[in-house]
């Protein structure tokens, strides 16, 4: 078993270090000893990792798919050590997270940065993307999903509740006039999600309990709110965003938010991850500290 640990360990080196070269100066061994580990693992395996030319080296599928693995055996091995070592209760290895990119940015970073200063021994990979992965297919420890959940075998703890809101420039409106009713909306230039359920129809419930569905005409689409954001604060058009991306706009008097007595609709932000019967204490934690950091949301609070 330690052979085998060693091999991994050695494939997870020239994998991070994008050299055999790289790899044995990190381990300190000769880089013949590199190339031989790696041999003896494709041997093994029966199956070919890395594809070697003079310059580089390319994770094949079943490379990329056995990298994942190892780093995640690894950093379970050193965690296995550290819990019955004299550091008892320290927190290390590698933490995989996938999270929307706006979010990400703007309010997962520093949390992260936060839980790194009380664990120096965590590494994370964060994967920033709008799309809905598949945590156990790509072998990511947590998620955070900001949308209601399909029924699945992941396990869910809610961070927060997102409030959405309709906003647009001052110089806006002051040119195109401010909608009354939801609507005028559909007379009014737009700036729309690619990546939502119904882009191209924005829904309400007004004050006296009335649901709209409004279609809307797109002067912009893209799959990205912070673009939008901008675009709407520089005056192309009627925004309808997530209060976390919106919410330092709208308190510097660059938004300026519009039809407020309707309810344009809540989701929660979760935080998710796959089912096992040993939960790593790294990911535990961080989901823990998470729970506590989005307690008073930041864009709720004004942070």
């Amino acid at each position: 078993m330690s052979d085998r640990l060693e091999e991994m360990a050695t494939f997870v080196r020239v994998v991070e270090a994008g050299s055999l070269t790289g790899a044995a100066r990190r381990l300190e061994v000769a880089k013949s000893a590199v190339s031989r580990r790696l041999a003896e693992l494709e041997g093994r395996l029966g199956v070919q990792l890395l594809r070697r030319t003079t310059r580089t080296l390319h994770l094949t599928d079943a490379g990329h798919a056995f990298y994942q693995r190892c780093v995640r055996i690894l950093a379970d091995v050193d965690e296995a050590e550290l819990a019955v070592s004299d550091v008892h209760g320290r927190l290390a290895g590698q933490l995989r997270v996938a999270a929307p990119l706006s979010f990400g940015i703007a309010h997962l970073q520093p949390a992260v940065e936060a839980f790194l200063a009380e664990h120096p021994d965590v590494r994370f990979d964060l994967d920033l993307d709008d799309r809905q992965v598949d945590l156990m297919a790509e072998n990511f420890d947590l998620g955070i999903r900001i949308a209601p959940l399909a029924d699945s075998s992941l396990v869910a703890r809610r961070l927060a509740t997102v409030e959405h809101v309709v906003c647009a420039s001052p110089d806006y409106l002051a040119r195109h006039g401010t909608p009354a009713t939801p609507a005028e909306l559909a007379e009014h230039d737009c700036l729309t999600y690619a990546n939502a359920p119904e882009s191209d129809a924005w829904h309400c419930t007004d004050a006296q309990g009335r649901e709209h569905r409004i279609p809307v005409r797109s002067r912009l689409r893209a799959n990205n709110g912070d673009l939008l954001r901008e675009a709407a604060v520089a005056g192309l058009g009627v925004v309808f965003q997530p209060r976390f991306i919106v919410h330092r706009a709208l308190a510097e008097g660059e938004l300026v938010p519009v039809l407020t007595d309707c309810d344009w609709s809540r989701v929660d932000a979760w935080a998710l991850y796959p089912q096992t019967r040993h939960l790593s204490a790294r990911v535990r934690a961080f989901v823990d500290f998470l729970v506590e950091w989005f307690r008073e949301p930041a864009w709720e609070v004004g942070r």
